[in-house]
């Protein structure tokens, strides 16, 4: 997978589309990331590099409670995808 700015895009309409905000904070994140799932909100730390950034929403969205229905074709496709890579 190429790491650009389409890709991340997409990855985070796929968390958008599921109820989820994505923002990018500055803090002291072990992973580069935080979740909060009581206000499904996703924070990811804003010195990321665009490569970084999509490593993490590859990493988080397996970890997510996302009903498939609820996204879209394209979406789908792509949750899909990132979910059998992550269970490889």
């Amino acid at each position: 997978m190429k790491y650009t700015q389409t890709i991340l895009d997409k990855a985070e309409r796929i968390l958008h589309e599921a109820g989820y905000v994505v923002r990018y904070e500055r803090g002291t994140f072990q992973s580069g990331y935080c979740i909060l799932e009581q206000r499904k909100v996703v924070v990811l730390n804003k010195f990321l590099q665009t490569e970084g950034r999509i490593n993490t929403l590859l990493d988080i969205i397996p970890q997510l409670n996302i009903q498939p229905q609820l996204l879209t074709a394209d979406s789908r496709k792509m949750y899909e995808a990132i979910r059998l890579k992550s269970e490889v």
